[in-house]
């Protein structure tokens, strides 16, 4: 019985009424010495407390698509079949445009949200490169199939979740897809492919999206793997212009590190509260090991590079949880790369599905701006007026960026590394 599926909730709803009413018909009607009756009036305690936690559990589990299946959930999923040190550049000196095309099979995908707004499709893919093997789920806007753009092709957004995340988050908790079917019918939002790969790679922790030898290669599975085989099977546009990455939470630190590292193959990413410094989720492989962690920290890798990337990257985020990241990337951009931060007050919301799916409609409406537009001086003020207003709604409330951020009493370094951003990583998605 699938973790998800709608039997299972239906059988933890009937088990949590069933245990209810035990104990209201049988707790005087047990027979026998005391200690047997005191142990049965105890077992059903117990399964009635077991069976209601078991129910919250399936329920939160499904608004927020923590766990995809019961691998995930008990740790025992791995999808990683090799992880070969592939060198700084996460190809192991493979011509990847020289590969043959990666030719799939997809179906329909099932889960909450997954047939709406023309439905999701889904397929197994064997990374050629990172090893990893993994679905891949795949929307299409409503022009693709549209006749009179049968040659045209589109651009690709990656959706990254969180950690514990499902691949399937974007579409079911956010139901990106059907915020963004009518924007994109009207003409309000270019018509984006979604791409939304699975980042939960190895039992019991987070990858951070990194390449580690002998562990796994999830960059590489992400940057290379995934579009390879988005581009071979559909009319999507190439690398960098045609790509934008998103992601919140850990997903949020993906998607920007990913950018960062990699502007030959992204345009634009987004980040909603999220963090640079891989320590910010305490699981993080990439936290493990200082130079890993330092490969992976966009601040760092930013902060290093000899010629500014030709990239955009949207960050949004609360005091603490996601908004200093932003400041500290803002603090060093040089054109071309922008940075546009978005400050989210408390009022807003925490760090739940709750403030970041009411973000989907403005944050593809930058997408649509930045694909293929720059701005100089590390400052994107495509969304803003002269007084630093957000332009659309984010959460419900207008973000404003303060004349003198706030710094949560946090120190000069942890604002400058984006550490700071998860107050100690004591929220998770």
């Amino acid at each position: 019985m699938s973790l998800t599926g709608t039997p299972f909730l239906y059988t933890t709803i009937v088990l949590a009424v069933v245990a209810l009413i035990l104990p209201l018909v049988l707790w005087s009607r047990v027979r026998g010495p005391k200690p047997l009756r005191t142990a049965a009036r105890l077992l059903m305690l117990l399964f009635a407390q077991g069976t209601a936690v078991t129910l919250i559990f399936v329920m939160v589990n499904n608004q927020n698509n923590l766990y995809d299946n019961w691998a995930d959930l008990l740790g025992t999923g791995d999808h990683v079949q090799q992880a070969q040190d592939l060198g700084r550049d996460g190809t192991g000196g493979i011509a990847v445009k020289r590969l043959p095309k990666v030719k799939q099979t997809f179906t329909a995908a099932d889960g909450p949200g997954m047939h709406a707004a023309g439905g999701v499709k889904v397929t197994q893919l064997k990374g050629r490169v990172s090893g990893v093997n993994a679905e891949v789920y795949v929307w299409l806007p409503p022009q693709y199939n549209d006749p009179a753009y049968r040659n045209k092709k589109f651009p690709v957004v990656e959706l990254l979740p969180g950690y514990p995340g499902s691949a399937k988050a974007w579409f079911g908790s956010m139901k990106a897809h059907e915020q963004l079917l009518p924007l994109m019918q009207s003409g309000q939002v270019a018509p984006f492919i979604l791409v939304a790969p699975r980042t939960n790679l190895l039992a019991g922790v987070d990858t951070g999206c990194a390449n580690i030898p002998g562990q796994v290669n999830a960059d590489t599975w992400l940057s290379i793997d995934v579009p390879k085989m988005v581009t071979d099977n559909f009319r999507a546009e190439p690398a960098p212009q045609g790509w934008g990455v998103a992601g919140y939470s850990a997903g949020a630190h993906c998607a920007i590190k990913l950018a960062v590292a990699h502007p030959d193959r992204y345009r634009a990413a987004v980040s909603l509260s999220g963090y640079n410094d891989p320590i910010g989720e305490r699981n993080s492989l990439a936290a493990q090991n200082p130079t890993v962690r330092n490969e992976n920290n966009p601040y760092m890798i930013l902060k290093k590079q000899a010629v500014p990337p030709r990239i955009a990257l949207y960050v949004s985020g609360e005091t603490g949880d996601g908004y200093q990241a932003g400041v500290a990337l803002e603090s060093i951009a040089k054109a071309p790369t922008t940075v546009h931060v978005v400050f989210l007050p408390r009022s807003a919301g925490g760090h739940n599905m709750a403030l970041w799916r009411p973000q989907v409609d403005t944050v593809f409406r930058w997408l649509t701006l930045q694909m293929g537009q720059n701005h100089a001086k590390g400052q994107d003020r495509s969304l803003t007026g002269p007084t630093g207003s957000v332009a659309g709604n984010a959460a419900g409330t207008t973000g404003t960026t303060p004349r003198s951020p706030s710094t949560a009493g946090s120190t000069r370094a942890e604002l400058a590394s984006g550490t700071a951003s998860r107050a100690g990583a004591a929220r998770k998605p």
